[in-house]
């Protein structure tokens, strides 16, 4: 088998994931029957970097696509682009390296979860961003943002984790700023986006930490409420989880020996930056 690591992007508005799964469109799903049409072959094997959920879209994420021979890696790009639906798109891709593989590589994730508040946003900014009703104190959010950063105990922001889930996890970058990443016409004056970074997230948890900031936006928790949330005191989930779509993989970031980027010529500028 060749291997080969394809680097993607995709609106995840429509989809139930990533992830395959019988009677429901998903990104996986629809990969695999556009690889299978363009290369004739019901032997398509890929594995993606991360399982997004319904409805999370993706600026960068990766897949390794397994063939029993080699391949133009190029004019495959090129015939997925013309067949895909247009909110899914490849950024390219290249030879992945010998016992590459795209699960256990070191590797690092990078969520974006974009939202404003205050009043309903235009029905336009549904796929992009999650409007919360409430006055949020926005600075107060900010600094329990920065609560996450380091090394804690993660079991209540972990939807059903198992008996051997590590729920003690270290969280590289969290912070709440301006939103200068997106902008449209219709997209409300004012939108926020928190921005977290670390090597791997329990299930929702990026959501849940989101919903948490806004509890402690709207008044319902203090900055002490967050400290004992981290504490593991407590194993009970947090009851408060944010809305799907405002939720986005930024960026995955490979081992320096993986170069974590569609080859030079096949990346837009500012696709995934």
């Amino acid at each position: 088998m060749t291997d080969y690591l394809i680097h993607i992007q995709y609106l995840g508005f429509r989809f139930h994931g990533w992830q395959r799964q019988p009677g429901v469109k998903t990104v996986e799903s629809m990969l695999i029957k556009t690889l299978e049409r363009i290369l004739g072959t019901a032997k398509v094997k890929i594995l993606g970097a991360s399982r997004t959920d319904a409805m999370v879209s993706a600026r960068h994420s990766a897949f390794c696509l397994s063939l029993e021979a080699d391949t133009d890696i190029a004019a495959l790009v090129a015939d997925l682009n013309a067949h895909l639906p247009a909110d899914i798109r490849i950024l390219g891709g290249e030879p992945a390296p010998l016992g590459f593989n795209i699960i256990n590589s070191p590797r690092t994730k990078t969520y974006h979860y974009y939202f404003s508040f205050g009043k309903k946003a235009h029905p336009f900014c549904a796929p992009f961003l999650t409007p919360f009703p409430d006055d949020l104190d926005i600075d107060l959010m900010k600094a329990g943002a920065v609560l996450f950063e380091g090394k804690h105990d993660f079991r209540q922001y972990c939807t059903r984790p198992g008996e051997q889930t590590r729920v003690r996890r270290r969280i590289l970058l969290s912070r709440i700023d301006q939103n200068r990443d997106m902008a449209a016409g219709f997209f409300p004056g004012e939108t926020w986006v928190y921005r977290i970074r670390a090597k791997g997230f329990l299930r929702n948890q990026v959501r849940l930490m989101m919903g948490q900031l806004v509890c402690l936006g709207r008044g319902d928790i203090g900055v002490k409420g967050v400290e004992q949330s981290l504490s593991g005191v407590q194993d009970t989930p947090l009851k408060t989880i944010a809305p799907a779509s405002g939720l986005m993989l930024h960026h995955i970031e490979f081992d320096p020996d993986i170069s974590g980027r569609a080859p030079e010529g096949q990346n837009p500028v500012g696709e995934y930056e």
